[in-house]
């Protein structure tokens, strides 16, 4: 696969942030880097899942020149250059972040993420990096893949840019194979997987042999965190749980989730959600009865294991899914206890609508085949929605007060009714 130099206008950046470049004194390097140098190269245009747009992520390098006393990181630099001379009606919104260095601003219906050169290392295995400042090489030397890892770089005058790629993205987008940039690029961020499974899903890659054979290798050693320096808990880094979550969330919900997902067990993978997972064949089932019944993917894919409460907290799913996940624990810890399973419509919906559990968490069981589905079903699409054949206002004209005696009332007329039901 060969390139040659490159038009801004195929990009569709605005022309304004070219001209602030030249304007600017202190930016001495701004090149387009990630998903949108990738997509370009393919044939396609990089877009915002949730908004549609063109989405572009630029680095900015300081030149050597610039005044080091300026606390502002290089990207500040060029975004305030940029938006001095901008109408405010071009500019959807605009936000700086300090502690990152890095301006999200729409610009002429155009999504930019600009961010400051920098490069990170990894103070052990899974926690977050430490970023400092550092050159455009650098920057792309930190990221997952090598079809990630290239660059146009504006040329100093005129509207061309030219393609760097140290990495050789190049020949694998070629080749249509994810190939991870280090030999510890699992080790240092074991999120790297998901997204190699995102992307495979998505593009129709493939995951190098030696790339694969280095996940493997990794995962032969989980967890690692704390139990690699010796303190023998062998538990995983609190940060890395939330950016596991983050990764499995956007594979589950904006990507081809089934072939991601079978990536993941294709490769071993799903140990780094729990190892019962790994061996789980209904997740494709569970998930879709998921969607027809809107409950959370994640919360779904988790249900299949007997340790999901565990894993919620320890991934950090909002507490709403936590909530269902021990709800369902309760339902399961319930059904056990029973002597003998309900046999009818009337006895299955008092045990289901027993306090403790809500109507969602027994929604979770149907779909994770907890319970005997047939009357987990007809309790979701019809018996729970059956009311008594008497409501309370005409039981109270009758002259039953209002109260617990009228409450009792209701749900006698209301079991009789649910006599009739066919089980």
């Amino acid at each position: 696969m060969t390139v040659s130099a490159i038009d801004a206008g195929e990009l569709s950046l605005p022309p304004r942030l070219l001209a602030a470049f030249h304007r600017s004194a202190d930016c001495a390097v701004l090149a387009v880097v990630g998903g949108a140098v990738r997509d370009l190269l393919l044939h396609r245009v990089h877009r915002d899942p949730l908004r549609g747009l063109p989405d572009i992520d630029l680095v900015v390098e300081l030149a050597p020149g610039a005044d080091p006393a300026d606390p502002r990181p290089a990207a500040h630099r060029l975004a305030e250059t940029l938006l001095a001379d901008v109408p405010a009606a071009a500019v959807g919104f605009c936000q700086f972040h300090q502690a990152f260095g890095t301006v999200e601003l729409e610009l002429d219906g155009i999504l930019l993420d600009l961010a400051s050169a920098r490069r990170e290392t990894y103070p052990a295995p899974g926690e977050n990096p430490v970023v400092i400042d550092g050159s455009l090489e650098e920057d792309l030397a930190r990221r997952d893949f090598s079809i990630n890892a290239m660059a146009l770089v504006f040329a100093s005058s005129g509207p061309s840019l030219s393609l760097l790629d140290p990495h050789g993205g190049l020949a694998d987008l070629g080749q249509r194979q994810l190939r991870l940039l280090h030999p510890r690029s699992v080790e240092d961020d074991p999120t790297r997987i998901v997204r190699a499974a995102r992307y495979a899903a998505r593009l129709g890659f493939s995951l190098a042999p030696a790339s694969l054979e280095q996940l493997r290798a990794t995962l032969a050693r989980w967890p690692w965190g704390e139990a690699s320096r010796g303190a023998g808990s062998g538990r995983v880094p609190p940060a890395l749980g939330t950016r596991l979550r983050m990764e499995l969330e956007l594979l589950l919900e904006r990507e081809p989730w089934e072939a991601a997902l079978g990536c993941l067990q294709a490769w071993g993978a799903l140990v780094l959600v729990d190892p019962a997972l790994q061996n789980d064949r209904g997740w494709r089932r569970r998930l879709r009865w998921a969607r027809r019944c809107g409950l959370p993917p994640l919360a779904a894919l988790l249900a299949g294991s007997t340790s999901a409460v565990t894993v919620a907290a320890r991934l950090q799913l909002p507490h709403g899914q936590q909530r269902l996940l021990a709800q369902l624990a309760l339902l399961r810890q319930g059904w056990q206890a029973l002597e003998a399973p309900p046999a009818t419509a009337e006895a299955w919906t008092h045990f289901l609508e027993r306090p403790g559990w809500s109507a969602e968490a027994v929604a979770l069981a149907l779909v994770s085949g907890a319970l005997p589905r047939r009357p987990l079903l007809r309790w979701w699409c019809r018996w729970r929605h059956l009311p008594s054949p008497v409501s309370a206002g005409e039981l109270i004209a009758a002259g039953l007060r209002p109260g617990p005696a009228l409450g009792e009332r209701l749900r006698e007329l209301r079991g009789e009714r649910l006599r009739d039901e066919r089980p």
